[in-house]
């Protein structure tokens, strides 16, 4: 008889692991990752703050005018509208900038060569009594006493315009030079920025969609397409209602003989594109016309320019901002004053955005209560 060995049975060897155990590892990780996550956010937005501002607006330029590029684009495929039809929209709102900076800039220069000679001359001769003295309803006699006394003698004018500090102004144009250049290339990188968002739009849109939609939800996304909305209403109810009236009165400025009408109708345009600022420079244009003597027509063009103002501002830019994002008047002008006020120039577009997205989230929430069947109304 043969011999078997003894069977041995190993019993099986379990481990046992608790929820914690299991589940704490994985905690600290997502913790971890969220922190160097957010370190490195941080530490991206403090590289690139400097220039914050200008990827701001060229971001803002995109999105106001995406639907007409958006047209465009699909009408004219190919490869060789990829990169021309970026480089050609972007051209032309770069245009759009400069050619009113060039112009006050030119009309500026011309009329600070007309200061330094008018300087020179009085000097020397003084400051003859102006024509329109003579034409004062009220105060004839105490101007043109305080006028010989003060500005048409040679030497009180020289002393006059000696007091003025020439380290100062020097100090001053070299700070102003500063500011300009450093403006200037804010600029040119916020048209960097819209050239390449124009570029990338398509894909920087599905991303901004699937990104939006894991963190947010569908909410996320109706608050982006009121943001845009937003942009979309601030930029025909301000800037191209601001054009329209710099049109509109830089007409009657040609018309009712105002000095340079040109450069007045431009800026007429960019202080239009602020509620209730045009009027100071209508007032000051038809000041003007008053000193040169046509009383009448400097009524005239003051009242014609305090109607366009009052429709714009009452009717047209409530219209077109409030019914883009469903918002009131009130809060509307809250947003366009206080982004100004806060951001800038800039906040003629954050203002109203950033009012319009926590209007959105309060006509929800109480749309949410509303149909509440817990909540008691009585």
């Amino acid at each position: 008889m043969a011999y078997q060995a003894p069977t041995i049975t190993a019993e099986p060897q379990t481990t046992t692991y608790s929820l914690a155990s299991l589940g704490e590892p994985h905690r600290s990780q997502r913790i971890a990752r969220a922190l160097l996550g957010l370190f490195f956010i941080v530490l991206g937005l403090y590289t690139v703050h400097g220039f914050i501002v200008s990827l701001v607006w060229g971001c803002v330029f995109a999105i106001s005018s995406w639907p007409l590029y958006a047209r465009m684009q699909r009408r004219l495929t190919g490869r060789v509208w990829e990169m021309l039809l970026p480089f050609l929209f972007t051209a032309a709102i770069a245009l759009i900038f400069l050619v009113p900076l060039t112009t006050i800039g030119l009309e500026a220069a011309r009329e600070a060569q007309g200061v330094l000679g008018w300087m020179q001359t009085a000097r020397h001769d003084g400051v003859p009594l102006p024509s329109w003295v003579g034409r004062l309803p009220y105060g004839r006699a105490q101007v043109t006493n305080w006028w010989q006394e003060n500005m048409a003698d040679p030497q009180a004018v020289s002393d006059l315009l000696h007091s003025v500090d020439a380290g100062h102004s020097v100090a001053m144009t070299q700070r102003v030079g500063t500011q300009l250049a450093h403006r200037g290339m804010l600029f040119v990188m916020s048209i960097v920025t819209l050239f390449f968002v124009f570029k990338d739009g398509n894909a920087i849109i599905r991303q901004s969609l699937t990104a939006s939609r894991r963190v947010f939800g569908k909410r996320g996304e109706s608050i982006a397409q009121q943001i845009i909305a937003s942009i979309h209403g601030t930029l025909a109810g301000l800037v191209l209602v601001g054009i329209a009236e710099g049109i509109l009165l830089g007409i009657a400025y040609v018309i009712g003989g105002a000095p340079q009408p040109l450069l007045f109708g431009v800026v007429t345009a960019i202080a239009a594109m602020i509620p209730f600022l045009a009027i100071p420079t209508v007032g000051l244009a038809c000041a003007l016309i008053l000193v040169k003597g046509a009383t009448i027509t400097a009524i005239v063009v003051f009242c014609f320019g305090v109607v366009v103002n009052f429709v714009s501002d009452h009717f047209i830019r409530p219209y077109l901002i409030g019914g883009s994002t469903q918002m009131p008047f009130l809060w509307v002008l809250l947003g366009i004053l206080g982004g100004v006020e806060t951001w800038g120039l800039l906040g003629l577009f954050l203002g109203p955005a950033a009012l319009s997205v926590v209007h959105l989230l309060w006509r929800t929430i109480a749309r949410e209560r509303a149909t509440d069947p817990g909540l008691d109304l009585d």
